[in-house]
């Protein structure tokens, strides 16, 4: 078995919206991607005052990818043009298929607008292939509970599979790709084999804490990039951790991408614009 290996590591860059403090690991100014994954911000950690105006996420279309969302600390509600509603809790997640078309909001339910609290956020944009741009908008809504927590290596390592499966257990997330998604809690001194990446672009983001990737250490905020030789990674935490880790297969397609569009073509965008002021998103949730 050989394993991965780091080509480079990214610092989060600091892009604050309004008084939402956000990290940018990707992209940065050496990485457009790591295909499919695009984009990720991480908000928070932070502590709302009570009669908070909340998160700036109003209703806004999508085409032609995915979001992955995850409530790490705080909540959040989800309304979307297709119908779905919902309002997820820390350690929950939320997978939007934008395909052909969607207009979603991501906002603070009236609870916390009320009486404030923590908030720690992390959203990720996966690209969806050509033949799948124009797919059918749809959305899960996972609670914590909804989420097999797989104990590893006497249970200092804890696997929180979204997509995909682990030591025999399939996450409760069927992804259109095969992605391979969850985060992964580690206490000090942990060790984690993570196999079955041949071929496969790995994402690795330290939320917080240290750890180390064979003879190379990961600061927290930081992105991980990985060499694509190997079928294995071997992570030990120097402190008590938790990384976003995903996997999948590369598509290897021309990206263009427009503010909330992302296509493979200019003249697709220009139809994503042209689509979404014709109305052909529906109304927003």
């Amino acid at each position: 078995m050989s394993q991965r290996t780091i080509k480079r590591v990214h610092p989060a860059v600091r892009d604050d919206i309004g008084d939402l403090l956000t990290q940018r690991p990707l992209p940065n100014p050496h990485l457009d991607q790591i295909d499919p994954f695009l984009f990720l911000n991480h908000h928070g950690p932070q502590t709302y005052p009570p009669h908070n105006q909340g998160l700036p996420f109003g209703p806004h279309p999508h085409r032609g990818f995915e979001t992955v969302t995850f409530i790490l600390d705080g909540m959040l509600t989800h309304q979307d043009s297709a119908g779905h509603e919902s309002i997820i809790r820390a350690g929950g997640v939320q997978w939007m298929t934008a395909g052909r078309g969607i207009i979603h909001a991501e906002i603070s339910p009236r609870e916390f607008l009320r009486h404030g609290g923590p908030l720690e956020i992390l959203q990720l944009w996966v690209n969806l292939p050509p033949h799948l741009k124009m797919a059918e908008p749809a959305y899960v809504g996972l609670q914590r509970e909804d989420i097999p927590a797989i104990e590893v290596d006497d249970g200092r390592a804890v696997v929180n599979l979204v997509a995909g499966t682990f030591n025999g257990v399939t996450g409760p997330v069927r992804s259109l790709t095969g992605v391979f998604m969850s985060t992964i809690a580690l206490r000090k001194g942990a060790r984690l084999l993570l196999t079955g990446l041949t071929g496969r672009s790995v994402f690795l983001y330290v939320v917080r804490g240290m750890v180390e990737v064979g003879p190379d250490k990961v600061e927290p905020l930081h992105l991980a990039e990985l060499n694509a030789e190997g079928d294995a990674l071997d992570l030990s935490a120097e402190s008590d951790a938790l990384l976003l880790f995903g996997h999948a297969e590369a598509i290897g397609a021309p990206v263009v991408s427009h503010g909330p569009f992302v296509m493979n073509t200019r003249e697709e965008i220009i139809q994503a614009i042209n689509d979404y002021q014709a109305g052909k998103f529906g109304a927003p949730g």
